[in-house]
Parts: C-alpha cells; structure tokens; sequence
C-alpha cells in the first residue's frame, strides 16, 4: 500500500482550507484518509501562525515508515524541518523574448556601443 501526505479540501466556495491528511494514494482527494496531521489556511496572511499547523510526532512517524508528501505538503514539512526541502525545477521564461529577438537586441547594443 502506498502511502501519501497530502490535501484533503474543505471550506466554502472560493474560502478554500484544506486538511494534511495520510491517504491511500488510490483514495480520492477529498474522500477516505487514515489520519489527519495537521491544517492548511490560505485565506490567512502568509507569516500568520495558524496558517499551517502540524503534528510533527505524527509526521515524523508516517515519513520515517515511507509515506510520500506532494509538493505542496513537501515545502510545509521542508519550513518545519522535518524532511529536505525538494528540489524544484526551473520554470521556463516564455514571456522571455526568443532566440532571434535576442540576437537582434544584441547587434542593436552592440551597433549603439559602436556609435
């Protein structure tokens, strides 16, 4: 059985809040779940303290008998110190201008350099 830490949503419409649950990675997000570890407010400024809450003992159980936290729970857990802050991807900058727009900006500042 794999075993997950991640959301389970709650709340009202557009008032999201979300629990930090151990689920079956088959279980649906909002459906069955084996223990409930802590809450998650996104509705609150973000250095509030009941934000994200935790049950670290809980956690440090569930994590050292294999359970996988998604990204999003990984970076809570990673600012509590309980696991390694995951590696995350560069993003790609498609707003960026392309290879020939640069090429072009360059002979431009090269040709204004030159002047």
């Amino acid at each position: 059985m794999s075993v997950k830490i991640r959301l389970s949503r709650g709340g009202a419409k557009k008032r999201p809040f979300y629990h930090i649950v151990i689920a079956d990675a088959n279980a649906p997000r909002d459906g069955k779940f084996i223990e409930r570890v802590g809450t998650y407010n996104p509705m609150l400024p973000a250095d509030h303290a009941d934000r994200v809450t935790l049950v670290t003992e809980r956690l440090q159980y569930w994590i050292a008998n294999g359970a996988q936290a998604t990204d999003r729970v990984a970076r809570f857990l990673a600012k509590a110190d309980l696991i390694k802050a995951p590696v995350r991807a560069e993003q790609t900058k498609q707003s960026a201008p392309k290879k020939k727009a640069q090429e072009r900006e360059a002979a431009r500042a090269k040709a204004a350099a030159a002047a």
